[in-house]
């Protein structure tokens, strides 16, 4: 975070849609790298303020996207007014991109890279180009097509899979313009690295929420100041696990009403750990590591793959 943010321009994401936005002193804003837990926190957010593991409303309209340039600011902005409960508010923009406010609390997640890039592979392809290009095209906010995470999608094998892995670390393009690749995922997470003992600044790792669930949303609801009935601890941790989410993808994928997707369900497709093996090579992670030790301080390169406490 800083006085003048930086601005990116990446893919549907613009940052200046948060010129000028005027922040409650308790709002949380969720600012995370795709397909590093965005939406899983975002749903632990919901579940903590509500403390009720039934939502009133989807997802992406309790928390919304501020900086998807598919609906028009002022919309986006309309309805976050009209909030009464505490606002957590979707971004995949770093927090030097943010601006800052007194009492705002900033939660970001990191996961292993090479999840990451497989993540990305299948999200691709589940992406619905047509409609985000007529949404594009019909409120005149762009003038290029949003690129896929990776060029192409799943489709083609493991050996085109393992290919387009490799663009995706490679991809040298500047992180305002580019997040989706290995280096816009260092930079987005540096960015809160730098930031990680602030006390407005939340950093999770997915691997962590992976291991224990519980211990983590306790953790983040401290951090929050909120509290949780004992009664009803247990079913909000329950409605927070990628299987029940799964189940509940029509409500719960970022959707937005537009049709972004394919398949809902597919946007839930794995969330697991470990899913790079089998894909990549000996060589490749070598490749890999030295990528990521040029990318990111050798503290946060170490963070990244294993989670923990972020020293």
């Amino acid at each position: 975070m800083s006085t003048h943010p930086v601005h990116y321009r990446a893919g549907i994401n613009d940052s200046s849609r948060w010129n000028g936005f005027v922040f409650r002193p308790d709002d949380i804003v969720i600012s995370v790298p795709s397909k590093c837990g965005t939406t899983w926190l975002q749903m632990i957010c919901a579940l903590l303020v509500f403390q009720s593991p039934e939502l009133p409303a989807p997802l992406s309209s309790l928390s919304p996207w501020l900086d998807m340039r598919l609906r028009p600011t002022e919309q986006v902005r309309s309805s976050l007014d009209a909030q009464t409960h505490r606002r957590f508010i979707k971004t995949h923009t770093p927090l030097d991109g943010l601006p800052v406010a007194p009492g705002v609390t900033y939660i970001v997640a990191g996961r292993d890279a090479r999840d990451v890039a497989v993540s990305m592979d299948h999200h691709g392809a589940n992406l619905n180009d047509s409609a985000i290009q007529r949404l594009l095209d019909s409120g005149a906010q762009t003038e290029a097509t949003p690129p896929r995470s990776l060029p192409g999608g799943p489709p083609g094998g493991l050996e085109h899979q393992r290919e387009r892995i490799l663009q995706w670390i490679d991809d040298d393009t500047d992180p305002t313009e580019r997040l989706g690749s290995l280096r816009g995922t260092i930079h987005h997470l540096e960015s809160a690295w730098r930031r990680r003992h602030d006390p407005d600044v939340i950093l999770v790792h997915y691997h962590d929420l992976t291991q224990d669930l519980d211990a983590q949303m306790r953790e983040i609801a401290r951090r929050l100041d909120l509290t949780a009935p004992d009664d009803v601890w247990s079913d909000l941790v329950g409605a927070a696990t990628l299987s029940r989410m799964r189940t509940h993808s029509d409500v719960l994928a970022p959707n937005e009403g537009l049709g972004l997707f394919m398949d809902n369900a597919k946007f839930f497709r794995s969330g697991s750990t470990g899913q790079w093996r089998g894909i990549l090579t000996d060589d490749d992670l070598r490749h890999y590591r030295e990528r990521l030790h040029a990318l990111a301080p050798p503290d946060l390169a170490v963070w990244v793959e294993s989670g923990g406490v972020a020293r």
